[in-house]
C-alpha cells in the first residue's frame, strides 16, 4: 500500500542482508493473504522453506523483527501532539497444537502464550504503530497461588508487566519531547507501583490513565467506620458535585449489544493510601474521574468507570478528556481481533515456541496496518489514495468494482476505501457507518491479487494484453 508494507521494515539489521531482505519478503506474503496459512500464503515451495528457514535462524528474534517497525512508529508520534501507549494482554490458545516449549494459560490442559502489547495511538485512535510488548506463559505448579502473590515483589509478580509498560511509555516521551505521551490501560494496570512511580518520575515521563480495580483508601480516616477504617475513593467522589453529562458510543463485546451511553462526570484530586501489604510505599496524590451511567441496564453492563490519573483535571473539558483518551483505549481490543481472526495466529502449526514468536511478530505489523488504513479512513477521508496505494491498486480495484474508465485523478480515500471494502463484503449504503478492519483486510487481499494482474497484463505493462 503505497510504498508497501515491507517499508516498516526499512533499517533491518539481522546482521546479514540476506535475512534482512527475506524479512520483507516474508512480510509482504504474509500480509498479502493474513488469513492463509504460511504454505498458502508464500509464492510456491522455494519461499515456504525460506520462510520456514527464517523463523528457526538463531539470529532472527521478536524484538529484531519488531524494531524497525518501532522505529517507525515512534516517527509517526513525533508528528502528533498527543499520542497515547495503549497496553493491554490478550490469550493465545495452542492448545490444539501446542510448540515445544509452549507451558500452561489458566489451566494446566491448556497451552499457549499470553501476550501483551504497547500500542501507540491518536486520540482519535488511529493506530500509529506497535512500540514494545512481551509474552509470557505459566509453570503448572504456579497456578492455583494468586492468594500467595499479594506480598511478592513487584518484580516477582505477573503485575509487574504493567510497570514495565509505563516506563516503556516514560521511554518513548523521552525519544518524542514534542509529543505528549500517555498510558492507558484497563484494571488490570490498577498497579500501586505505577501511581509511585509516576509522581517520582522525572520529566520527560509519561502522564497515565488507569481504571481503578479496587476500592483504594484515602490518607484520611474514617472514624464512623471503626477504628482502622479509611474513607474510600468511590465514595468520596460519588459524593462530589455533578461536573456535566457525556454520551458516548459503546461497542458491542461478547458481554453486551452495542449502545449509547449517558455518563454523569465528577471528578477530584485525592491523596491515596498505600497498600497495607505495601505499606512502606509513600502516599501519592492523582486526580480521579468518575463515569457513571444514567438510566442503565440491570445485567451488570452499565458503566461506571473510575480513572486514575496523573493529568492535571480542573475543568470540566479536562475531565472528558480523560475520558475520551480511556475510551481510545478499545482501539487495542480491535488490534487483538484482527490478530486473531484476521491474521488468524492461534492457528499457526509452527513446530517451536521460538519459531512461532518470530512468526507473530509479523503478523503484529500486518495487524497495526490493517489497524491503521481503518481509522486513517476515518480521520483524514480527504485524503487521495495514492498517499497510502499504489497506481495499480487503486486502479485495478477501480476497474474490477466500477467498471468504468479509470477518472482522470485519483479518488480520496474515503471513495476508493468504500470500493476496497465491497471486496470484502462491506454493502456501501448510505446509512452505514464507515468499514471496519474486517472487509479491510479481505479486501486488501483481493486488491493485491488484482494489482499483480494489472501489472503483468493491464494497459500500462507495456505488452499486449491476454484474454
Amino acid at each position: 500500500m503505497g510504498d508497501g508494507i515491507a517499508a516498516e521494515l526499512d533499517g533491518m539489521d539481522l546482521g546479514d542482508e540476506r535475512l534482512n531482505r527475506r524479512s520483507k519478503k516474508v512480510l509482504e506474503a504474509l500480509a498479502a493473504n493474513p488469513e492463509a496459512s504460511i504454505n498458502a500464503a508464500c509464492d510456491g515451495w522455494g519461499d515456504t522453506l525460506a520462510a520456514y528457514r527464517f523463523f528457526d535462524n538463531a539470529a532472527v528474534a521478536p524484538e529484531k523483527i519488531l524494531a524497525p517497525h518501532r522505529q517507525a512508529s515512534v516517527e509517526r508520534i513525533r508528528a502528533q501532539p498527543v499520542a497515547l501507549i495503549v497496553q493491554d494482554t490478550t490469550e493465545l490458545d495452542f492448545t490444539a497444537h501446542p510448540p515445544q516449549g509452549a507451558r500452561c494459560l489458566n489451566r494446566p490442559e491448556r497451552r499457549g502464550l499470553y501476550d501483551h502489547t504497547h500500542l501507540a495511538v491518536t486520540p482519535e485512535q488511529l493506530c500509529l504503530g506497535v512500540v514494545g510488548g512481551e509474552q509470557f506463559d505459566r509453570a503448572p505448579e504456579s497456578l492455583g497461588q494468586a492468594d500467595q502473590r499479594s506480598t511478592w515483589p513487584i518484580e516477582e509478580k505477573e503485575s509487574f508487566r504493567w510497570l514495565t509498560g509505563y516506563r516503556l511509555a516514560c521511554q518513548v516521551a523521552a525519544e518524542c519531547p514534542g509529543t505528549q505521551i500517555v498510558s492507558v490501560a484497563d484494571r488490570e494496570a490498577d498497579v500501586y507501583d505505577i501511581f509511585v512511580e509516576a509522581q517520582q518520575q522525572a520529566s520527560p515521563r509519561a502522564e497515565f490513565i488507569v481504571r481503578a480495580r479496587v476500592d483504594r483508601c484515602l490518607t484520611e480516616p474514617a472514624p464512623e467506620l471503626g477504628d482502622a477504617a479509611y474513607r474510600q475513593v468511590r465514595d468520596e467522589v460519588r459524593a462530589a458535585p455533578l461536573w456535566g453529562v457525556r454520551t458516548i458510543e459503546l461497542s458491542q463485546t461478547p458481554q453486551r449489544a452495542a449502545r449509547q451511553a449517558t455518563l454523569e462526570i465528577r471528578a477530584l484530586t485525592v491523596t491515596l493510601k498505600p497498600p497495607h501489604a505495601r505499606s512502606q510505599l509513600p502516599p501519592v496524590t492523582l486526580q480521579v474521574v468518575l463515569a457513571e451511567e444514567v438510566g442503565g441496564p440491570s445485567d451488570g453492563t452499565a458503566v461506571s468507570w473510575l480513572l486514575l490519573t496523573s493529568l492535571s483535571v480542573a475543568t470540566l473539558a479536562d475531565a472528558l478528556l480523560v475520558l475520551d483518551y480511556y475510551v481510545a483505549r478499545w482501539t487495542i481490543e480491535i488490534f487483538f481481533r484482527i490478530l486473531k481472526t484476521g491474521c488468524r495466529v492461534e492457528e499457526i502449526k509452527l513446530e517451536t515456541l521460538s519459531r512461532l514468536k518470530n512468526c507473530l511478530a509479523f503478523y503484529k505489523i500486518i495487524a497495526a496496518r490493517v489497524l491503521h488504513l481503518t481509522y486513517l479512513n476515518r480521520t483524514t477521508p480527504e485524503l487521495p489514495c495514492t498517499a497510502v496505494f499504489a497506481a495499480s491498486q487503486w486502479k485495478s480495484v477501480w476497474r474490477v468494482v466500477q467498471k468504468q474508465p479509470l477518472p482522470k485523478r485519483p479518488p480520496q480515500l474515503s471513495e476508493f476505501m468504500k470500493l476496497l471494502t465491497q471486496l470484502g463484503g462491506y454493502n456501501n449504503r448510505a446509512t452505514e457507518a464507515p468499514p471496519g478492519p474486517q472487509p479491510l483486510w479481505v479486501g486488501i487481499r483481493r486488491m493485491l491479487d488484482f494489482a499483480r494482474a494489472w501489472l503483468a497484463f493491464g494497459p500500462e505493462c507495456g505488452q499486449a494484453n491476454y484474454v
